[in-house]
């Protein structure tokens, strides 16, 4: 399988392709310059201009979506939003039927949510509140689901939020965010969102939460285990199971 990645010099980038290589073939993107001695076809590519994702996608089977810029209002709004739209308008046009997207958990499950209940999944209806990245985002991630109401491709939406090594040695000083998973165990849902039969997904747009199992129960992910095959390996423990003072 021949797949691009947009924005593949960003922070989850390096991890996603290390759980690639070997396994497909990849062309990876980004605005800037490729690291030194990176190992896989590279282009420089603006995700919001159309030209430029339409030619880098052109023979491939399958876009990892991966770009993301949170503060700056304009840059924000093209990368977030308009990268959407040039990724479903180029795996239409190039008949690439098979769209991973990634974004922030509050794309779904803003401060209306995340302040006052338990048990957040993927199906509910989102709320993802006044903040830019997470606006932005929300309609990027909107756009996909109507992509795929009108042509013939599939989009798998892959949510995350806070990264961490599991082997920080910082556990027993610091508190952790609800929707956490290691950089390793959020690299591996990707081959896994490449490889399933469409035909074995709910419907042709399917959002998943990626996060550690952790005891809380503010969100679920359950739907990532059944569905993806997908298995955090880091728990945190350490964060979880502090001992008394």
């Amino acid at each position: 399988m021949k797949v691009l990645l947009l924005g593949a010099n960003g922070m989850l980038g390096p991890h996603v392709i290390k759980a690639l290589e070997g396994r497909y073939q990849l062309r990876a993107t980004d605005i800037n310059d490729p690291p030194p001695g990176f190992g896989h076809e590279y282009r420089k590519v603006d995700v919001s201009s159309l030209e430029q994702v339409m030619a880098a996608a052109e023979g491939m089977d399958a876009i990892v979506n991966l770009s993301v810029l949170r503060l700056d209002r304009k840059l924000a709004f093209d990368v977030n939003t308009m990268g959407c739209y040039t990724t479903m308008t180029a795996a239409v046009k190039h008949g690439i039927r098979r769209v991973i997207n990634t974004g922030p958990h509050f794309t779904i499950a803003g401060p209306s949510y995340e302040e006052y209940d338990y048990g957040l999944n993927e199906e509910m209806p989102s709320q993802s509140g006044s903040q830019l990245y997470a606006l932005t985002k929300s309609v990027g991630q909107e756009m996909c689901r109507v992509f795929t109401e009108s042509h013939d491709v599939f989009v798998l939406t892959l949510l995350f939020y806070n990264f961490r090594y599991p082997d920080d040695g910082r556990g027993a000083h610091q508190d952790l965010t609800p929707f956490t998973v290691s950089w390793s165990d959020a690299a591996a849902a990707f081959p896994l969102a490449l490889d399933i039969p469409l035909e074995k997904l709910p419907s042709r747009c399917e959002v998943f939460n990626v996060f550690a199992d952790l005891p809380h129960g503010k969100f679920s992910n359950e739907k990532a285990k059944r569905i993806l095959g997908w298995k955090p390996t880091h728990l945190f423990e350490q964060y979880w199971r502090k001992a008394r003072g």
